[in-house]
């Protein structure tokens, strides 16, 4: 599965309050809560077997294209996602 695939198959589960993503049998998520228009990722999450495999990266990037597709904003509520930030300037403008 290729990086931009991946992303793509970021889904927002507004129930338990995370973006997920399937990978290989297991899930890596992101816990976020939203206040007002900026969605705070509080916490990544990737299965142990499945570190260091770039699942994160996919998941936050898949992420990132969520809420910029709704319009809103982000908060960096961990570090995972804000070393991405500052790595990926593309997504500066979420930032704002």
């Amino acid at each position: 599965m290729s990086g931009t695939t991946a992303a793509a198959s970021v889904r927002d589960n507004k129930a338990l309050n995370r973006f997920e993503l399937d990978a290989h049998g297991e899930i890596a998520f992101a816990n976020y809560r939203r206040t007002g228009g900026r969605v705070v990722i509080t916490h990544t999450e990737t299965p142990p077997p499945l570190r260091g495999r770039g699942i994160a990266s996919n998941l936050v990037r898949g992420a990132l294209d969520l809420i910029r597709a709704e319009g809103a904003k982000v908060s960096a509520g961990c570090g995972f996602v804000a070393d991405y930030l500052d790595a990926h300037p593309e997504y500066a403008d979420l930032t704002a």
